[in-house]
Formats: structure tokens, sequence, C-alpha cells
């Protein structure tokens, strides 16, 4: 199969699919390197493909998300998986989805790392990838601060991950 070919059916297949893809899946379906999937991906996105690169695999950013609101909280906690894992849960658990994490570093200015985090096994299978790559949080890099873009299916699912954040002390005012 030649590139052209294996980059249209990988947008395909992201179209298609109903949640993310592993770049290790897709490189065993055409049998190439992960590495030659990270790059196809990277020509989709330079012709302008709103590929997302989750901790779960590639999505397709698809128009009209079911989500209708949209928040940025501010957060700290300590870099253990507990508190991680206790803050995501929370928010996944009132009916968020954790779109992504930013934190502000001195150098670099932000950095975001996309999460799409929307369920307690999204929650789960991204701490156990974290302690099995032994990787440290981004608010390593910020004492515990950093930012989420949260999704939620109203204004008021929104408050009430606000006031659950708050009640467990993580929620920066």
């Amino acid at each position: 199969m030649k590139q052209e070919e294996r980059r249209d059916r990988i947008l395909a297949l992201l179209e298609e699919a109903d949640g993310p893809l592993t770049g290790s899946a897709l490189s065993s379906l055409f049998g190439v390197t992960r590495q030659v999937i990270v790059s196809d991906v990277a020509v989709l996105r330079a012709r302008g493909a709103e590929i997302i690169a989750t901790p779960q695999g590639y999505l397709l950013h698809k128009a009209g998300s079911s989500a209708v609101y949209r928040g940025t909280v501010a957060v700290r906690h300590g870099p253990d998986s507990g508190s991680l894992a206790d803050e995501l849960n929370l928010i996944v658990d009132l009916g968020g989805t954790v779109v992504d994490v930013s934190v502000e570093h001195p150098l670099y200015g932000e950095i975001t790392a996309n999460l799409q985090l929307s369920s307690r096994q999204d929650v789960q299978r991204f701490i156990e990838k974290m302690e099995e790559l032994q990787g440290e949080p981004l608010l390593v890099l910020t004492g515990g601060y950093h930012l989420h873009t949260i999704e939620a299916p109203n204004q008021e699912v929104m408050e009430a991950i606000r006031g659950a954040l708050r009640a467990f002390g993580y929620l920066v005012e």
C-alpha cells in the first residue's frame, strides 16, 4: 500500500471509529512501524485534518459534540497517582469530560496535553499508563498547579464539578 492510500485509510478509519485508535493498532493493521503512523498523522494534520492525540490513541475532532458547555478550572494537588485519580474521577463521575491539562512553564509558556477522559475506565487506563511508563504528570512543573478544560452537558453540571473540586480542596480560586 502506498503512503497516500494508507493516509486516506487512516483518515477514514478515524472518521468511522467510535473511540480512539492507537498508533500501535494502526501500525499492525498496515504492517508499518508506529513511527510511520506518527509521520502519517503529522502529514494529515498539516493538511488540515483535526486529529487529536490522546493517551488512549488518535481521535478525529467531530463537530457537534454532545457537550454544550465548556469551561476551564484551575486546580492544585500533589503528583501522586491517588490524588490525580481522585481529581479526575470527581470530574467524570459528575458527567464531565476532561478535555486537556495545561501548565504555564517559565521557558516554554503554556504546555497543553490532550486527555479526553470521560469515564472511570479512561482515568484508570491513564493512571496505569503513567505508572507503567514511570511518567510524571505535567503538574510537577508548576508545584501542583494546572488547568483543565472540561466539557459538560450543561452549566449546572459544570457548577457541580466546580463545587466538588472546591469541597475536596482541589479548586484554586
